[in-house]
């Protein structure tokens, strides 16, 4: 099987488990979508939790560079939170979830590897937050309301939840920057 093969099959599985659910899809989905045999996916992912950890570790990895690549290109604060919940409104162009809401709300009957997984993206992403925020609260960006942590909980909080509201209504209304700026005091 080609690197292609494998990383259809990943591609594939992303966009199921964020449209689906991880429950909800199987390898016998994964066949008729990509194209090939059940024991071809067996080869690479011998169980469904192999592959689930592969699309998580995967996703982590690419957030990263994200994250990078958003400190880079955006020299305030409010640019980088901005350019964050761009990444949620991109995902739902695509008509997916957001990977850790997808897992967290299937937590209970995930595998524990992709359950500490899920866990590590989220923390991930929590501490990126709260590293900007404190950075636009040092520059005067941002106002000292309340505790860096709990500023990027709640943006984590309303950017995953308004992303599940506007998937379930099929409503493409978006999320207005002000909301964001509001936690931050901006």
């Amino acid at each position: 099987m080609s690197m292609d093969t494998r990383q259809s099959l990943i591609n594939s599985a992303e966009f199921m488990l964020r449209s689906r659910g991880y429950a909800a899809f199987s390898y016998a989905d994964l066949e008729k979508m990509v194209g090939i045999r059940k024991a071809s996916i067996h080869h690479y992912f011998p169980k469904k939790e192999d592959l689930g950890v592969e699309i998580v570790e995967t996703y982590i990895s690419r957030s990263a560079v994200d994250f990078e690549k958003i400190d880079h290109d955006f020299p305030n604060a409010f640019g980088r939170l901005c350019a964050f919940a761009a990444l949620f409104r991109a995902a739902m162009v695509d008509g997916m979830l957001p990977l850790c809401g997808a897992l967290a709300a299937e937590m209970a009957a995930l595998p524990e590897t992709m359950q500490n997984l899920t866990r590590k993206y989220f923390t991930l992403q929590l501490q990126w937050l709260e590293k900007t925020i404190e950075e636009g609260t040092a520059a005067g960006e941002f106002a000292a309301t309340s505790t860096p942590r709990q500023k990027a909980f709640q943006i984590l909080s309303l950017l995953e939840g308004s992303s599940f509201v506007r998937w379930a209504m099929n409503d493409d209304t978006d999320l207005d920057p002000a909301a964001i700026g509001t936690i931050v005091g901006h």
